[in-house]
């Protein structure tokens, strides 16, 4: 079974994540990453509202996979667990690129505490694999 503690982990970074996600979108992330202008780019929208609609889909399909994760085994939850993990790791570019920069990268503030929560993670992941079989 999934312990309290990397659940409780999981719950508290969720604040962090709209944080990030606001600081990202205050600050103009969306007009400076790479990631961003490489993935919806490629996408042929002629409106926001055809935009906005696009990106509604997609997230009600995520939910829907994701619900269908949580309803199989603990170790399929474990590792759905481990796809945020990689996310926290993930969101150390923002410090990467204000090295690279020499100063501010929208999104740094609040990523800074990425890590963090990834350290306590991932040694709890670690401690739930061995139990989770």
């Amino acid at each position: 079974m999934i312990t309290n503690k990397l659940k409780y982990i999981f719950a508290l970074s969720i604040p962090l994540f709209i944080a990030h996600g606001i600081e990202e979108y205050l600050t103009g992330f969306y007009n400076l990453d790479q990631w961003d202008e490489w993935i919806f780019g490629l996408l042929p929208f002629t409106s926001i509202h055809q935009a906005m609609f696009a990106t509604f889909q997609v997230m009600f399909w995520l939910l829907l996979l994701v619900s269908l994760i949580l309803l199989f085994s603990e170790r399929t939850r474990l590792y759905a667990l481990g796809l945020v993990g990689v996310i926290y790791i993930f969101e150390l570019h923002h410090l990467v690129k204000a090295l690279f920069s020499g100063g501010y990268y929208p999104g740094l503030i609040t990523a800074l505490l990425f890590p963090i929560v990834a350290f306590f993670f991932w040694r709890e992941f670690i401690k739930n694999k061995r139990i989770v079989k």
